[in-house]
C-alpha cells in the first residue's frame, strides 16, 4: 500500500495519472536534454542555435504551470501520510 503510495502521491498532487505523469515527465526530459545540447553548441558557436534554449524554457513553462489541470483530484489534498 505505502509503495503505491510512493508512486502516485506527487503524480495526482498534480492531476495526473502515474503514467500521464511518466509520459509527462519523460518528454520533458528529453526537451531539456536537447535544448542543453543546443546550448552547449550555442557557447562555442554563438550564431547556431540563438534562441533554442530560451524558446524551450518558454515552451516547457507553458505546458507545466500555464496549462496545468486547475483542480487536483481529491487523493491530492489529503494530508500526507508518512511512507
Amino acid at each position: 500500500m505505502y509503495l503505491i503510495r510512493a508512486f502516485t502521491e506527487h503524480p495526482a498532487s498534480v492531476g495526473e495519472t502515474y503514467t500521464e505523469h511518466m509520459a509527462r515527465a519523460g518528454c520533458f526530459g528529453v526537451r531539456m536534454i536537447g535544448a542543453g545540447f543546443a546550448c552547449l553548441v550555442h557557447a562555442l558557436l554563438p550564431f547556431l542555435f540563438v534562441r533554442t534554449g530560451s524558446a524551450a524554457i518558454a515552451e516547457l513553462n507553458d505546458r507545466m504551470v500555464v496549462n496545468r489541470r486547475v483542480t487536483p483530484p481529491p487523493l491530492a489534498r489529503s494530508p500526507r501520510l508518512p511512507l
